[in-house]
């Protein structure tokens, strides 16, 4: 029996997301340590003290269901960001609220626009769903505003952008986002993912709490797992306009936000100090990645994130295998249509020299440009 003829026909086209190698299965692999890993966009900085005090606090008590509603974290977020209780849809993690959006709003037959070289989920819960992937031809490797205008039909439910774009960095205006809504159908759900905001800067920062009142077909969607170091949480959490909240909650799995990641988000939701100590960080030291690819002569796809996406203008594979046998994990994106490139998490500087010296030594680049 072949049970992949038993699945729905969107589903037979899927491949398993790959994730960034991890530090262990390398060390299994080479037999080497010393490992940096540049690969999957996590905190360099490590799990932060306010969340450890946290979960300590919560480890007698984990016999007990979590707040299937999440009111705490709700009051935290609610609060910090001026807006209501029942405007929030808590996830775990982001990808968990990407696929609620689709399973929502959107369902066999229907059009799911997002761009090309966007993140990979995007098309793998529009397929999984039987939905209809739209993927709009990118430019300048971002976002075509006017492209996903055109392609707007009367089976569009639902639009995805995310602002900084993974894996490219790409970074849309506030002005231009709204003039963007602007034109969207009240009836199409546009989802604004903002996984990396944290680590655009203050004054170009996109307001996008503050287009929800203008806007009330608008969902934005953020994760604790960047800037906040949560990944190995898996919480996120959504905004939206109540009615749309109330959608999603109603879909939404009991208990998907599991009693430690609860507690550990209330903890650093109010953490300033460490969310803006890994910024300036990320800051830092994304200049020094500019200054050496422009001292050696590799292009690069200038990012809003806490990565930075290589142009080799060759296969990356060799590349990335190379790395590896030095000790550097980075990320092929092959994946996403990108097979010359490879994208870099910014990490720490002393993890960052390790990078450079050993791009250095893999691509043999003794002589600046």
């Amino acid at each position: 029996m072949q049970y992949i003829n038993v699945a729905n026909q969107g589903v037979k086209s899927l491949l398993p997301y790959q994730a960034g190698k991890p530090i262990e299965e390398l060390e299994r692999e080479l037999g080497i340590t010393d490992i940096v890993k540049l690969a999957s966009n996590e905190n360099p900085f490590g799990f932060p003290e306010s969340a450890k005090k946290a979960i300590q606090a919560q480890l007698d008590h984990l016999t007990r269901y979590p707040d299937a509603n999440g009111f705490e974290l709700k009051e935290a977020i609610a609060k910090k960001f001026g807006v209501l209780p029942n405007q929030i849809t808590l996830g775990n993690g982001s990808n968990d609220l990407l696929e609620l959006f689709a399973h929502t709003f959107a369902g066999e037959g229907d059009e799911v626009i997002y761009s090309q070289y966007a993140f990979i989920v995007y098309p793998l819960v529009t397929k999984a769903i039987n939905a209809v992937a739209k993927e709009i031809p990118a430019k300048d490797w971002g976002h075509d505003l006017n492209g996903f205008l055109t392609a707007l039909s009367d089976k569009t439910k639902l639009i995805f952008i995310a602002n900084p774009n993974n894996p490219t960095g790409n970074f849309l205006t506030e002005a231009e986002l709204d003039t963007f809504l602007t034109k969207v159908p009240e009836n199409v759900i546009m989802v604004l993912d903002e996984a990396y905001t944290e680590f655009t800067h203050p004054n170009e920062r996109v307001n996008s709490f503050a287009l929800l009142d203008k806007y009330p077909n608008l969902i934005v969607s953020r994760s604790l797992s960047k800037a906040y170091g949560l990944a190995g949480l898996r919480i996120g959490y959504a905004v939206s306009n109540p009615e749309i909240a109330d959608l999603l909650n109603r879909v939404r799995q009991p208990f998907n936000c599991n009693s430690l990641a609860l507690t550990s988000a209330i903890a650093v939701m109010n953490d300033d100090a460490f969310v803006e100590k890994v910024a300036e960080n990320n800051r830092q030291e994304m200049k020094r990645y500019e200054a050496f690819c422009q001292q050696y002569g590799l292009d690069f796809i200038p990012s809003k994130g806490n990565f930075i996406t290589i142009d080799f203008k060759q296969p990356a594979a060799p590349i990335y295998d190379a790395l590896l046998r030095e000790g550097v994990i980075v990320r092929p994106i092959a994946g996403y249509g990108m097979p010359n490139h490879l994208r870099i998490s910014i990490g720490l500087p002393q993890e960052n020299n390790k990078f450079f010296t050993a791009l250095k030594k893999v691509l043999n680049l003794g002589n600046e440009k």
